[in-house]
């Protein structure tokens, strides 16, 4: 009976602690190098570190999970026990597919199929910063403030295809 027990902490101890490992390898990062936020020197580095080695931690904290859920499997003949791990091995995966993924692609997306209005439909503030270009008689302006988050527009000018970018 006190083995069972052990081996049901000892494996609730490598589900959590892995779960908790493979979200932070996701999240610390992905808070820290966020747009229009100011970085620390340590923090950014910590991040960066973090992101070189986060594929390879991911896959320990997924191993020492499923190796979790079978001692707890063995130890604990509750339903309710075993799903309740089983969720969490199940989302220390899940971490770890999410770490794969690029965040970035997802907020920064160029803009292919930008809308336009006329000069006398504009509405910007008077200290709007904007990006101008002018070609074969054409001209656009692409605000900073809509480009926020994409950074990159596919665009044609006079003609021309341009990428507007900053």
């Amino acid at each position: 009976m006190q083995k069972a027990r052990w081996m049901r902490a000892v494996s609730l101890v490598f589900v959590i602690c892995s779960f908790l490992i493979a979200v932070a390898c996701v999240a610390y990062p992905m808070y820290v190098i966020r747009p229009f936020r100011y970085q620390g020197p340590r923090e950014l580095a910590a991040a960066l570190e973090i992101l070189q080695v986060r594929s390879l931690i991911e896959v320990i904290c997924c191993l020492f999970g499923i190796a979790g859920l079978i001692l707890y499997w063995k130890a604990q003949p509750r339903r309710a026990g075993r799903i309740l791990v089983v969720l969490g091995v199940i989302l220390t995966g899940a971490s770890a597919l999410m770490s794969s993924v690029n965040i970035d692609e997802w907020l920064f997306r160029p803009i292919k199929r930008p809308v336009f209005v006329s000069v006398s439909q504009v509405k910007l503030d008077a200290d709007e910063m904007v990006i101008a270009v002018k070609l074969g008689g054409s001209a656009r302006a692409y605000p900073i403030r809509s480009m926020s988050y994409h950074h990159v527009i596919n665009d044609t000018v006079g003609h021309e295809p341009i990428v507007a970018t900053y």
